[in-house]
């Protein structure tokens, strides 16, 4: 199965998690994580939710299946919307992460941003570009009369 690095680009599929008391709140948290995923390129295997975010992780039957999945090889990841779908706070979070990556998957929040940039990665795309710019002269293509 593929594996791609946490804020890689690839076919990966990953399972998008949510749970909340709400059906709005729902489906709000699955449109987020699925946009995170689709803009990664990763394959939505599944979407499980759980309506009772009081209740332990353990024991919610989304969270049950979901982690069926993920050690199954069916899901690669786990996307949630916010760790508060899944946690109390960012300690607890990281815990959880280290979980999902012992059944070999990994855990990621849809609420942060791209992967960072190399330093001087845009002065490398502006250069490539304006080489490729003077290589290719499209001057031969206008007409004398233009």
């Amino acid at each position: 199965m593929p594996n791609t690095p946490l804020g890689g680009v690839g076919h990966v599929p990953v399972a998008v998690y949510s749970c909340a008391s709400s059906t709005y709140a729902v489906r709000e948290a699955e449109r987020r994580a699925r946009h995170y995923a689709d803009a990664r390129h990763w394959h939505v295997a599944g979407a499980w939710t759980d309506r009772d975010p009081s209740a332990p992780l353990g024991s919610r039957l989304g969270w049950q299946a979901m982690t069926g999945a993920l050690s199954s090889g069916l899901v690669r990841g786990v996307v949630v919307a916010a760790i508060s779908h899944v946690a109390l706070d960012a300690a607890q979070f990281a815990a959880l992460g280290v979980l999902v990556r012992d059944r070999g998957g990994f855990l990621v929040e849809a609420t942060t941003g791209p992967p960072p940039r190399t330093p001087g990665q845009p002065e490398h795309r502006r250069t490539l570009f304006e080489g490729a710019a003077r290589r290719f002269s499209y001057g031969h293509l206008a007409t004398e009369g233009s």
